[in-house]
């Protein structure tokens, strides 16, 4: 099956990890192109693609300043990674609340020794 063209998905538009952190660094306020690149440490051309993706999947805004184009994070594009991600909320929950539960019968079992294991301890009686 075919992948689905960076510049029509969100998802395989996020799946490169410089545009994300060209999302990251936006989530600070609007910048230049030129100031992307030099902050992420890459070429500038390399950017200005990255973030025509990102525009074209209405992830990033851009607006004119003068010379320069600043661009900024338009945070609505990523409602449906959201709404997918959303998805998994209950699942991961419900495995922390077991993780938990887990970790209180072990922390129980351990008490449970403790107290078998030392002989001067009255039936009941809490370390300090």
């Amino acid at each position: 099956m075919a992948r689905a063209a960076t510049t029509s998905d969100v998802f395989n538009a996020i799946a490169e990890v410089r545009r994300r952190d060209i999302l990251m660094l936006l989530r600070g306020g609007e910048r230049p192109a030129t100031a992307v690149a030099e902050e992420l440490g890459l070429t500038q051309p390399g950017v200005s693609k990255h973030l025509r993706v990102l525009r074209e999947v209405g992830l990033v805004r851009d607006r004119r300043d003068g010379k320069q184009r600043l661009y900024s994070l338009d945070a609505h594009g990523l409602r449906s990674v959201h709404e997918w991600a959303g998805g998994f909320e209950q699942f991961w929950n419900e495995s922390f609340d077991r993780l938990d539960d887990y970790v209180q019968e072990l922390k129980e079992e351990a008490r449970t020794r403790e107290g078998s294991n030392n002989p001067n301890k009255k039936a009941g009686q809490v370390d300090e």
